[in-house]
């Protein structure tokens, strides 16, 4: 048996290694050829202290003043003296350049590409080789005859050559514009990472997904690994737009709904004129019972002003969360992509 690790970087990379039940995490490390800092590798030194933020593991010898008790109750751990018996998500306190790994480079085939929603542009990209990621995470694509790039989370699983995404038409936009005017199947795009720390935990208590607009795309991600990879958890999405026209994708949130019988979602339009079943924010449309009593883990990708409002409707409640797990899009200029 071999467990998944991912070691989160201070730059924001993520890597995800493989490490077998009676491994060492760092010996796994190194097996990749990530270099996490190591010095002794007697559980003397602390040079290897890690932070496991979820996940559970053996910790073997070590001596105080490489790790004190109150460290260990915390969850930090010496990768030198660990063994993982789960999957387990560690942060380590250096940049992955210092670890002498980094985001990869690669190429895709344009596949497909839907311009059917006259605020988002839906497209695909068909890759010869598996690429590595944690359903959440994103990567940077380069915009095709210039030197700048856009962010884009997957709204495909792991494990598959065909990559997904969900962008917002915004005007002038330089993605946005090559995407929605320029782009033909059979072009090659090339595109880096995996990035983010805003993935998938292990569903181990109800789960609450809040997106915004194009936020949808890492939720989708998510709800398709859990379809092969079930959890006996609730979890509820609530996506929200501005117009109707601005929701995407419903035909694959009814599929995952009638595949995982614990997945629920509704959608929430802004426009108050609309006829749209639920109107307004999605905070008006959250109830204690979604909540928890606060035993849930809460998943928010969307723009800033959903982020913090979101925030600000838990504050008011008095209500924190066991995870909170957010990401916020912005445009890269007024006249960028999100």
């Amino acid at each position: 048996m071999s467990y998944k690790v991912a070691l989160q970087f201070e730059d924001g990379v993520t890597r995800v290694i493989s490490c077998g039940e009676n491994e060492l995490i760092s010996d796994a490390a190194y097996r990749a050829k990530i270099n996490i800092p190591l010095d002794c590798r007697d559980g003397a030194c602390g040079t290897c202290k890690c932070h496991c933020e979820s996940g559970s593991y053996e910790q073997g010898f070590y001596i105080e003043d490489a790790l004190t008790e109150e460290e260990a109750e915390k969850g930090f751990m010496l990768t030198c003296q660990t063994k993982p018996t789960s999957d387990c998500v560690i942060q380590v306190p250096a940049s992955s350049h210092a670890c002498k790994t980094q985001a990869e480079a690669h190429e895709g085939c344009l596949k497909s590409i839907s311009r059917d929603s006259s605020s988002t542009v839906v497209f695909s990209l068909e890759t010869e080789q598996l690429i590595q990621f944690l359903p959440g995470q994103y990567v940077n694509i380069k915009v095709p005859g210039s030197d700048q790039t856009r962010s884009y989370s997957f709204s495909s699983p792991p494990g598959q050559t065909e990559l997904s995404f969900l962008i917002r038409d915004v005007p002038k936009g330089l993605m946005s514009e090559y995407m929605r005017h320029r782009a033909q199947v059979g072009e090659r795009l090339s595109f880096e990472g995996p990035y983010g720390t805003f993935y998938l935990r292990p569903t181990i208590r109800p789960i609450v997904m809040l997106a915004g607009g194009t936020g949808l795309a890492p939720f989708l991600s998510m709800l398709q690994w859990i379809r092969e990879n079930r959890t006996d958890q609730p979890i509820l999405l609530v996506y929200g737009v501005n117009t109707e026209e601005d929701l995407v994708e419903l035909d694959t949130l009814e599929a995952l709904k009638r595949d995982i019988s614990e997945f629920d979602y509704f959608t929430v339009v802004v426009d108050k004129e609309s006829n749209h079943p639920k109107t307004g924010y999605v905070t008006d449309h959250l109830q204690d019972a979604h909540i928890n009593g606060g035993e849930v883990d809460v998943y928010l990708c969307g723009p800033p002003a959903m982020v913090e409002a979101v925030r600000v409707w838990f504050k008011e409640r008095d209500i924190e969360p066991r995870n909170f797990l957010f990401e916020k899009f912005t445009s890269t200029n007024q006249t960028g992509d999100a």
